[in-house]
């Protein structure tokens, strides 16, 4: 596996995205142990995608615009239900001062699913692997698991880090009320930008 490969999977997972958002969230508005369980999710939602771009079933996605409008508008759906969720000051990513303990399972399931209703992650693997490719077909298929499993490491560590650096700030941002209802806006904004964003992707 090439320095080079692992250089650019760092980047990509780096670069803020809707699973950075959501952990970010989650971490500043639950604490450490919620964050975790959203980086969890987050990583684990990247394996469909994965799994899609090593059968060749992105392919199909990519050339079929049905499929792919469906899946992006569930995205888009489920981007938009999440800023909504964090407008209303109620749902399970909000932003809140006070620690309450959430189940471990649904944090971990939002984050997965921000992920699995992405319909370019499968294509951003189809482009992302093959150049790193021995070269040899009859190690492909072992080749591209390896590389989709160190990118899903690289995805947990790196999306930890964001993780912790919000609990950290925790106590920090969150004494004041309208603090609170500041940051859960200026989530609920960029959740929505993100689906704005999603919704003008084509699949060419």
């Amino acid at each position: 596996m090439s320095l080079q490969f692992l250089l650019t999977a760092l980047v990509v997972v780096v670069a803020p995205g809707t699973g950075v958002i959501y952990t970010l969230a989650i971490g500043l508005g639950q604490g450490r142990r919620a964050a975790t369980m959203a980086a969890v999710g987050c990583t684990f939602g990247i394996v469909p995608a994965l799994l899609a771009a090593v059968l060749g079933l992105a392919a199909i996605m990519h050339t079929s615009a049905l499929l792919f409008q469906v899946v992006k508008f569930a995205g888009v759906a489920y981007l938009l239900y999440l800023a909504w969720q964090m407008l209303r000051d109620k749902g399970g990513v909000a932003v809140r001062a006070e620690t309450r303990d959430r189940a471990d399972r649904a944090i971990a399931r939002r984050g997965a699913l921000i992920n699995i209703l992405n319909p370019k992650l499968s294509i951003f693997f189809l482009a992302l692997l093959p150049p790193f490719l021995s070269g040899n077909p009859a190690a492909a298929t072992a080749e591209m698991l390896g590389m989709g499993a160190v990118f899903m490491g690289l995805t947990f560590v790196v999306f930890m880090g964001y993780g912790v650096f919000a609990a950290a700030a925790r106590d920090k941002v969150l004494s004041s009320p309208r603090v609170v209802r500041w940051i859960n806006r200026g989530f609920a904004a960029v959740f929505a930008g993100l689906a704005a964003r999603l919704a003008m992707e084509k699949a060419t």
